[in-house]
């Protein structure tokens, strides 16, 4: 026998024991399981900062926007405001166009969720062996990249225009933070409404939301420059109670009560607005409607 005829003896010798070698059984994972939903999430969550990412408009209305805006109520109001008030106005612009910020990219993400609930996306990835929670929950840490990305190129802007961190290191990670759990709970609140209505009336309604609370709070001008009626209002509402939260852990001043009210109302629209965002998004992913 040569040496060829020998190895390919060996060879198929080989192969016959390896077929004959049972195969190793692993058990499946349930979909419903802990782990899965971890890894479904995350692959969800990379998936929509992919198309994000990609996306000119989305681009420009979480970034560009925001960062011209900030620009420009500097030139405008800046010295004004800081003859008024003897504080520096940058110490409330930063954190109201942060905020400003994480709202109007969660209209942009709104309005992503409509586009793959009508091509049918949402309802092929319920068929799939999916965890059914990932969807909506890798939609969500999404949000929360996306606003943390933002707020970082605000505040680098802010830097520029002599925003500083005057508390340290630390107050500096928790102003950071702020908006982010601003931004994920006023994602749950706008997914909520965009399962229940169409795009256009999705837009207005968010408009309305954004537009009020951007110009009736004490990041666009200090409480006492409101009308007596109305300082009560503009102080405890969720947009100033995050600035002056904010405001205080860069430039210095009262924290613990505005982030308190910061932290109840994060939590109370999640708690209100999260199972009416679960079930409209499991029902958008069933029906397609």
């Amino acid at each position: 026998m040569s040496s060829v005829e020998a190895t390919m003896a060996r060879v198929e010798e080989t192969e016959n024991i390896a077929w004959k070698t049972p195969l190793p059984e692993v058990a499946a994972k349930p979909e419903n399981s802990l782990s899965l939903w971890v890894t479904h999430s995350l692959i969800q969550c990379k998936r929509l900062l992919l198309v994000w990412a990609r996306d000119p408009a989305t681009t420009i209305q979480t970034l560009v926007y925001p960062a011209l805006t900030l620009v420009m109520f500097r030139i405008v109001l800046g010295n004004s405001i800081t003859a008024y008030t003897g504080q520096p106005s940058i110490y409330a612009q930063v954190p109201l166009l942060a905020l400003v910020a994480a709202m109007s990219g969660a209209v942009v993400s709104a309005l992503g969720f409509k586009g793959e609930k009508m091509t049918g996306l949402l309802g092929r990835f319920w068929t799939m062996p999916i965890h059914r929670a990932a969807g909506l929950t890798g939609r969500l840490l999404a949000e929360a990249v996306r606003v943390l990305i933002t707020t970082l190129f605000v505040v680098a802007v802010g830097m520029l225009l002599g925003f500083r961190f005057l508390e340290g290191p630390l107050a500096g990670i928790a102003l950071i933070a702020i908006p982010v759990l601003f931004g994920v709970a006023f994602a749950v609140l706008v997914t909520a409404l965009a399962t229940i209505t169409d795009g256009v009336m999705l837009v207005n309604v968010i408009g309305i939301i954004n537009t009020l609370l951007m110009f009736f709070n004490t990041g666009f001008a200090p409480v006492f420059a409101y009308p007596s009626w109305l300082r009560s209002t503009i102080q405890n509402q969720p947009m100033s109670c995050a600035i002056d939260a904010m405001r205080g852990l860069a430039y210095g001043g009262p924290v613990g009560e505005p982030l308190m009210k910061t932290l109840l109302w994060a939590i109370g629209l999640i708690i209100v607005f999260a199972y009416p965002a679960v079930r409209g998004y499991r029902r958008a992913a069933e029906t397609g409607a």
